[in-house]
């Protein structure tokens, strides 16, 4: 009977404490857990997913909400005080900064159309602080200045800051007179032609070898991958730099009738000139500051008080991003290498 009892107790025992586990309960229950798993794990697959689609579809929201309102805010100008005076009467300064080129053409453009339209503007200040760039941008801002002159009558000084040669020089003979501070540098009156050569480097040193074929002998000429030969040199000197040239000398004859078209070539050597030698040979009628180009606009215009405005793109998310992402994406595309490898013919001073 003793022995008996022993047997039993030595008897493993059920979860019920009635009877051994069996092999099927255990595999019952892994596989529960299993299940269970694979259920969260679809669950926080689901969720993500609905996550990332939410997430999206506020970009698209918030992105739309701002095409929205920054549309027909592209061309708006805000207005901003440089020096209180008379609001009856206004004084707009027009920036011509940095490299010039089309850009710069368009926004000068849109400046003048919204001086155009205020009644109580009576001259105009061109603050140039430019070594030039482009001929095209150069002669089209050029343009622009002459037509408001010629259109509205009223008086315009171009004043020169830092430097102001070349393109710079270009669209500041279109005012009705010319300061320059005193450390001023100005001149390079003439044109640049830039041009690369890749053949050696790519037929020598990398093995590569350009196929180009034309309907013409001139069609191919300029390339980066032909050398430039002394017929094509003076090809472009004929066909682009002469006639580029003698634009520039006609833009200081019709700007600056002081001086006679002998001794503006004879100053066209593409050579600086600080202020003092500019007021010398002609190229400037003033040395000064800000505050005296603002005395010499109110003189010319029979005014005693006005105010000095700016224009200003007023900020917007839309301009913003559009700014951050040309500042920080390199976009290395068919745009980019047109430019580097078209010919540049252009009215800039290269020491900038």
């Amino acid at each position: 009977m003793d022995f008996e009892q022993n047997s039993n107790l030595s008897e493993p025992m059920g979860a019920s404490g009635s009877g051994p586990i069996s092999g099927s309960a255990v595999s019952g229950t892994t596989s529960q857990q299993v299940k269970t798993g694979s259920g969260w794990k679809i669950f926080w697959g689901i969720t993500l997913a609905l996550s990332i689609m939410a997430n999206l579809a506020m970009i698209f929201v918030v992105i739309g909400v701002i095409t929205i309102f920054s549309t027909g805010q592209r061309d708006t100008l805000a207005e901003e005080i440089i020096q209180a005076g008379s609001r009856r009467n206004k004084i707009v300064i027009i920036k011509v900064e940095g490299i010039i080129d089309s850009l710069q053409a368009k926004s000068l453009r849109q400046q003048l159309k919204r001086a155009r339209k205020d009644r109580r503007v009576k001259g105009l200040i061109i603050s140039v602080n430019s070594p030039g760039g482009t001929i095209s941008g150069s002669d089209r801002i050029y343009n622009e200045i002459r037509k408001y002159r010629d259109e509205e009558g009223k008086p315009i000084i171009a004043f020169m800051q830092g430097v102001a040669a070349s393109g710079g020089y270009y669209t500041s003979v279109a005012c009705d007179k010319i300061i320059a501070e005193q450390t001023t540098l100005t001149g390079s009156i003439g044109v640049i032609f830039g041009h690369f050569v890749l053949q050696e480097l790519l037929e020598d040193k990398l093995g590569i070898k350009p196929v180009i074929i034309t309907s013409g002998p001139k069609k191919a000429w300029l390339s980066m991958f032909k050398p430039f030969e002394e017929e094509q040199r003076k090809y472009v000197e004929e066909r682009l730099i002469n006639p580029a040239f003698e634009r520039f000398v006609e833009v200081i004859a019709e700007g600056r009738p002081s001086l006679t078209l002998s001794e503006i070539k004879e100053l066209a050597d593409g050579g600086i000139y600080d202020a003092r030698e500019a007021l010398k040979q002609k190229l400037i009628d003033d040395v000064g500051y800000l505050d005296d180009a603002i005395k010499l606009v109110k003189s010319l215009a029979g005014i005693k008080d006005a105010q000095v405005v700016e224009y200003r793109k007023p900020f917007s998310l839309a301009g913003f991003l559009t700014l951050q992402s040309k500042k920080n994406i390199l976009q290395f595309d068919r745009s980019m290498l047109y430019e580097l490898s078209t010919p540049q013919l252009l009215y800039l001073w290269t020491g900038y």
